[in-house]
């Protein structure tokens, strides 16, 4: 069964100048940190060898620098460099293996640059100091942009001689040339500065340039911004003009598309699930209805239905899907073959793409264990397979079962509750992270294809996990919530008149003692997301872990009309969420909601009604009136059953994965899971 009639367009070829696409799917450039003291590394060749075998209709590679004064972050390619053609070789090969065709972006960061690894001072168009890295550029003169445009011929060349069968010019969202073409970064009054056209003119002789290169046997694309989102920045209006100015010169044979600037708005460029799939097509859609070249449109493209729509109303020619093709490999092919379903769907978390860049460690992904480690030899099938039971169907124990049932062992799964999912699915439940869900969904299908085996319901002990005569055990049982010092015990339920119930015995203060409250009613945010606790009123949200958990739960309190407070020790709310490219779109939302936020505050004790919070820079005590107080801090592992298991079995293969092991986010779950069923 194939998909060619449900995805006609996806599926059709498309000729990009000198180069066939034999579908629309684009894996486009984005960043890695695979590269080694400047140079391309097994890595990359690997990793694009993958989507390739994928089938991927187009791989564009991540940017290659053209000049010794770009060097915005460690592991560049610096594709100036001659050294560099050896590696290119073996991308090249790798993936033309695979029939696909691969083009190398270039590019030169500008102003978007510090010289902290160059030790040379940053050039950019006008001395107009980037948002983020706050450097003060060095204004280019005539003889250096001559020097820029010959960089760019140069790695040309290069890539050519590496055996690429096409180049893209980054002149989008981090870029000289984008710096050239923004009224807000070119304050020149020369010949490079002042109307569109003058700072469209680097563009064009770089253009030039690289044409007069590497010929006609390459395709050469540019990829613009079509809005950069801050003021007085390019437009779209700007950007059509671009786009014809670069199609009348005669030279490119498509154009590809971007929104926003990498420093000043990247959340939108990256966009993670708080956005809609397909937010900026209207920045591929303008341009392509005014002019004839291919046009690839972007913007957080999960599944290939979305991404025929989208070449079906004509937003664009070619999709650029790169999370979707980070999460699962074969995402292409799935598609083509008809088996929609089976792909692993991005959940837009930017926990281990974007988060770890963001952090300078190489590109992963939070449910691809895989992702980032494909030049390592896959896990070996198993001799002599084994009977193995894990307990616990969150992320962590579902990726042991399914790595093990991959590797050929037996494998049956004990979940507690009637669903799987673990705290995943309470995080899910709130609406604006809802495609957490699509982490459950993904396992739920790779343990059904794998033939896993999950029992819900089950309250295992340790009689029924030894009935199944299990050869290892694997104990993924979660963690609980832990009560700090200072709180209030736990009084669960919708009012102070209602009598809660004792709350796990990790808390022996959990519940109400005899005289009735003895402080403001109080519940964990897993408390509130499953149910048992409803807090109305003057609720304080207590932020200890910079994640989502304070901030989801804050939002869906004040959807519930409470009057929501969060309180933090940390400089800032959520202050992980920056990481993810989540914190703009946090602020946004917490101000239309009225969500009071307050840093530097710890929590240190309670009476009545009131909550003591001592601002650590000034030792000052605070005071807040409140109903509730709702928790986000550290919670402890829910190890019982494991140490029961030790004592009654010593000799019995035991081991804990995910929050049992250490109370951790989903990424952490995922790879125990992992390794741990790699060495059974």
């Amino acid at each position: 069964m194939t998909t060619n009639g449900r995805l006609p367009l996806l599926f059709s070829p498309l000729e990009l100048g000198p180069v066939t696409v034999r579908n629309r799917i684009v894996f486009a450039a984005h960043l890695t940190n695979y590269a080694t003291n400047g140079l391309p590394s097994a890595q990359h060749a690997a990793y694009y060898q993958a989507r390739a075998a994928g089938g991927a209709g187009l791989i564009i590679t991540e940017e290659h620098s053209v000049h010794p004064t770009d060097w915005p972050y460690e592991k560049l390619i610096h594709g100036f460099r001659p050294e560099v053609v050896e590696g290119y070789r073996r991308i090249t090969d790798a993936v033309h293996g695979h029939n696909t065709p691969i083009f190398a972006q270039i590019n030169h960061n500008g102003g978007q640059a510090s010289g902290m690894y160059s030790r040379l001072p940053v050039w950019a168009p006008s001395p107009v100091a980037d948002p983020l890295f706050r450097e003060v550029p060095k204004e280019l003169e005539e003889r250096e942009i001559k020097e820029i445009v010959e960089g760019y011929a140069l790695v040309a060349s290069h890539c050519m001689e590496g055996g690429f069968d096409g180049i893209e010019l980054q002149c989008s969202h981090s870029s000289i040339v984008r710096g050239f073409l923004s009224p807000a970064t070119n304050l020149r009054t020369d010949r490079y500065g002042g109307s569109l056209a003058n700072r469209a003119r680097l563009l064009l002789e770089i253009t030039a340039a690289v044409r007069k290169r590497i010929g006609f046997r390459l395709a050469l694309g540019v990829r613009l911004c079509g809005d950069e989102l801050i003021e007085g920045g390019t437009t779209i209006d700007d950007a059509v003009e671009v786009a014809k100015m670069v199609q009348e010169q005669g030279l490119v044979d498509y154009v590809n598309t971007s929104i926003g600037v990498a420093t000043a708005s990247l959340f939108m460029i990256e966009a993670s699930m708080h956005i809609p799939p397909g937010y900026s097509l209207f920045i591929p859609s303008a341009i392509r209805n005014a002019i004839d070249l291919p046009v690839v449109g972007v913007g957080r493209f999960k599944d290939p239905v979305q991404a025929e729509r989208a070449l079906q109303h004509g937003y664009c020619d070619l999709v650029g899907a790169v999370r979707a093709q980070i999460a699962d490999p074969d995402f292409a092919s799935k598609a083509r073959v008809g088996l929609v379903d089976d792909i692993r769907l991005c959940l837009s978390c930017n926990q281990e793409c974007v988060g770890r860049m963001g952090l300078n460690r190489w590109l992963g992904c939070i449910e691809n264990p895989r992702a980032g480690k494909e030049e390592l030899p896959a896990y070996p099938k198993e001799i002599s397979p084994k009977n193995i039971v894990v307990v616990g169907a969150g992320p962590a124990g579902m990726q042991a079962a399914i790595t093990s049932a991959e590797r050929g062992h037996s494998v049956v799964i004990l979940e507690r509750d009637d669903r799987p999912g673990g705290q995943i699915r309470l995080a899910a439940s709130v609406p604006s992270r809802a495609e957490l869900g699509d982490l459950i969904r993904n396992q739920i299908a790779a343990c059904a294809r794998s033939g896993v085996e999950i029992r819900c319901g089950v309250n295992a002990g340790v009689e029924e996990v030894m009935d199944l005569r299990p050869d290892a055990v694997i104990i993924a049982t979660g963690s609980l919530p832990n009560l700090p010092p200072w709180a209030p015990p736990y009084q669960l339920g919708g009012s102070k008149e209602e009598t809660a119930p004792e709350f796990g015995s990790n808390s022996p203060r959990a519940g109400l003692d005899g005289n009735g409250p003895i402080g403001p009613l109080c519940a964990d945010v897993c408390h509130v997301l499953d149910g048992t606790a409803v807090p109305t009123g003057r609720v304080l949200v207590i932020d200890e872990l910079g994640f989502h958990q304070a901030t989801s739960v804050a939002e869906l309190l004040a959807d519930r009309g409470c009057a929501v407070e969060i309180a933090t020790p940390a400089m800032v709310v959520g202050q992980d969420l920056g990481i993810t490219l989540d914190m703009e779109s946090w602020n946004i939302r917490a101000a239309a909601k009225g969500i009071t936020q307050s840093t530097d505050l710890v929590a240190i004790g309670f009476d009545a009604t009131t909550v003591h919070l001592l601002h650590h820079p000034t030792g000052t005590i605070y005071r807040r009136e409140v109903d509730w107080v709702v928790l986000a801090v550290p919670p402890i592992p829910e190890e019982t059953l494991y140490y029961s298991l030790r004592q009654r079995s010593p000799k019995l293969e035991l081991h804990r994965v995910g929050d049992c092991l250490a109370p951790r986010r989903a990424h952490a779950a995922v790879i125990d899971g992992d390794r741990i069923a790699a060495r059974l």
